[in-house]
């Protein structure tokens, strides 16, 4: 009795432990690769009585630290306030968020020249007001404050609520509407937008043209001096001729008298 009992007991240890190994082990869980983080949309900013200051704006809508000290380093932002408060022109306004900036090399506004920054402010600056809606009908390419020109050309296209923005050189999309009123619009953009102009060779400058010769006045013509004439021969015969003719005279007074 003790003996099936065991031969039961072994049996059935050997069927569970045999069924313990025929199963393959519980695959571990994967792990999602954290998402990159990207640049929460600004929270449009309400318009407010008074004067505007795009810098106040900016820096109420948050992400835009970079872009106001580039502003305010070049001045521009004193410009465009300027025109908006003592003019009725309307101003839109392409903002890089600070991510936009992050993902350029380190150093890398520090190496352009004082010019270029301010060239690099006004590519991202329109001098018309632009609401969202209106963007399906603008016509490309689109004058920024940059000039105009194939090398500070900027392209704008919508598919229904969607606006891409076109350089050459950037391609990025508006994430968002900043601020707006009746004249100055500032929607978020997610990359720098880039000029030809600045970031590839500038063609070389033409030659001048020749200097044409001028023509050389003609030197005055110098009569050479005329010599003298040698008169002494004429002279001599002359008074030959008087001395014959004295002396006919003479002596026709002798013999005629």
């Amino acid at each position: 009795m003790r003996r099936q009992s065991f031969i039961s007991f072994s049996l059935f240890f050997f069927l569970l432990f045999t069924k313990t190994l025929g199963q393959s082990p519980a695959a571990a869980p994967v792990k999602a690769p954290p998402a990159a983080a990207a640049q929460t949309p600004a929270a449009q900013v309400a318009a407010s009585p008074g004067p505007v200051d795009i810098i106040k704006i900016l820096q109420k809508a948050g992400h835009f630290t970079v872009f106001v000290r580039l502003m305010q380093a070049t001045t521009e932002d004193i410009e465009l306030n300027k025109e908006l408060n003592t003019t009725n022109n309307g101003i839109t306004i392409f903002a890089p968020s600070d991510n936009a900036f992050s993902s350029l090399k380190a150093g890398f506004l520090n190496s352009l020249s004082d010019e270029d920054k301010t060239e690099l402010v006004k590519f991202h600056v329109l001098p018309a007001f632009i609401a969202s809606s209106q963007f399906q009908t603008v016509s490309n390419p689109v004058r920024t404050q940059a000039g105009t020109g194939p090398r500070v050309t900027l392209n704008v296209t919508t598919a229904g609520n969607f606006v891409n923005i076109s350089t050459g050189l950037t391609n990025t999309s508006l994430s968002s509407t900043v601020y707006t009123d009746s004249q100055l619009a500032i929607y978020q953009v997610d990359k720098v937008l880039f000029p030809l102009d600045i970031f590839t060779p500038k063609p070389p400058a033409p030659a001048p043209a020749p200097e044409l010769e001028r023509p050389k006045k003609a030197a005055p013509d110098v009569e050479s001096p005329t010599a003298a004439k040698d008169i002494s021969g004429a002279f001599t015969a002359v008074v030959r001729n008087n001395a014959v003719l004295l002396a006919i005279s003479v002596v026709a007074a002798i013999f005629f008298p």
